[in-house]
């Protein structure tokens, strides 16, 4: 560690021409996609505390941003008032630090999903998050991407609207990975069949779920993890917080663990002014079981390939069948 702190100094120095003297680094818990670090940095005399986020040797799929992306999509977000950590420095040169990296402000607040749940003293925090989250999406699905040259963003492939370009998608992952895998190509098929009508596409962060926001007693303070940002139906972003997987345990409240899932519907529709079709979200609720689980079984893969041995991996792959049962038991409640 002591060589990367070395490396870090350095880099800060050069950025800021001022004295550096970096006194605490820490590894922030969570964060299977990247290394994420906090750091206390006496700058020119000042204290600074920031996150750092580095590229880990594998990824979780391609079609993720890069760190400069991310970087500069965060910067967007933020300047559009979107609930956001400051972006501070970025660094592609992979001498630095042994892989691409940024740098931006710290924002107090708890990401661990259970502890948003479960903690005595969240509970005022827990009654607000629904009409947060609602609002934070509403402004994440109106940002104005096109007017800071994001250019970058990935999008519906041509002639597809997001649900087939999700499908697809979902397919050729399988196919990557040589699986053959009877209850994905069912509900695939399913997904195929009773597709949404077509969206009008919009900016969609890809992760917006507790474990991906910061909370802290008064509520949410960051939208954390935007490497999944692209253009989309902003049904997907409400479907997705609402699957059972993060519900961490709270399984009765069906948006998020907290509320159930018209409340946070309404919340939505009140901020965004926009109708939400309820059929299109129960849609994307399962397809997003079918993708994260999926998904799990591409992290098991990159500890069984041994390009990066994790236990957290690993246990991911074991995951997949929780997402197989749930998208199972979500279309057997619609044909009753």
């Amino acid at each position: 560690m002591q060589p990367l702190l070395q490396a870090l100094t350095r880099y800060l120095a050069e950025q800021t021409g001022a004295d550096v003297t970096i006194t605490d680094a820490q590894p922030l818990a969570g964060g299977a996609s990247r290394d994420t670090w906090m750091l206390s940095a006496t700058i020119g005399g000042k204290l600074h505390q920031y996150v750092l986020r580095r590229d880990l040797p594998t990824q979780m799929f391609d079609e993720a941003l890069t760190r400069e992306q991310e970087f500069r999509l965060m910067a967007a977000a933020h300047q559009s008032g979107v609930k956001v950590a400051a972006v501070r420095y970025c660094c592609t040169d992979t001498s630095v630090l042994g892989s691409a990296f940024f740098i931006m402000d710290y924002v107090p607040g708890i990401s661990i999903g259970r502890r948003v749940i479960q903690e005595p003293e969240l509970a005022d925090a827990r009654r607000q998050l629904p009409q947060q989250i609602a609002l934070e999406l509403a402004k994440i699905h109106q940002l104005p991407y096109a007017d800071y040259g994001i250019n970058f963003l990935p999008r519906p492939r041509e002639g597809m609207t997001p649900a087939q370009t999700t499908i697809t998608s979902s397919y050729e992952l399988l196919d990557a990975m040589g699986i053959k895998n009877p209850t994905w190509e069912w509900t695939l098929r399913w997904a195929e069949q009773h597709q949404p009508p077509a969206p009008t596409v919009t900016f969609v962060h890809g992760d917006v779920r507790i474990g991906n926001v910061l909370v802290d007693k008064e509520g949410l303070t960051a939208v954390i993890d935007w490497e999944f940002g692209h253009l989309g139906d902003p049904d997907e972003e409400l479907g997705y917080p609402c699957m059972r997987d993060w519900r961490f345990g709270n399984g009765t409240l069906h948006f998020a663990g907290l509320a159930d899932r018209e409340t946070f519907l309404q919340a939505y529709e009140a901020a965004s002014g926009r109708r939400v079709n309820r059929a299109s979200v129960t849609w994307w609720e399962i397809m997003g079981n079918i993708r994260w689980g999926i998904i799990c079984m591409s992290q098991a893969n990159r500890h069984l390939s041994g390009k990066e041995q994790s236990v957290e991996f690993a246990s991911l792959g074991r995951r997949s069948a929780e997402m197989q049962l749930e998208a199972l038991r979500l279309i057997e409640h619609l044909a009753i």
